[in-house]
């Protein structure tokens, strides 16, 4: 496994309706390094945001789709995303506040 940095555990903030909706539960998704696991999501996630407490992580892992281009078969690029429960007492991310 390749030496991962906190600033390297997560990618992008995903924008969903769904997404959207449980931030009013103090869930928010990221799309993370697929190597990442949920210590080092809960570590990246606390570092980089200030007043931050995570309660919990959940992630899922998304396999590559299959695709064609004639006769050549090939896959996408594997994902993998991490919902992240905070505490009640926590503050909120700041990259959220304006969506």
């Amino acid at each position: 496994m390749a030496d991962i940095k906190y600033y390297d555990v997560i990618l992008r903030p995903v924008i969903t309706e769904k997404s959207m909706n449980q931030m009013g539960d103090k869930k928010y998704t990221f799309y993370v390094h697929t190597d990442a696991n949920k210590a080092m999501i809960k570590e990246a996630v606390e570092k980089m945001f200030s007043g931050v407490k995570v309660a919990s992580v959940n992630t899922i892992n998304n396999d590559g789709k299959k695709k064609t281009r004639g006769r050549i078969v090939g896959k996408t690029v594997k994902t993998k995303k991490a919902i992240v429960q905070l505490t009640a007492d926590s503050a909120d991310i700041e990259i959220f506040a304006g969506l």
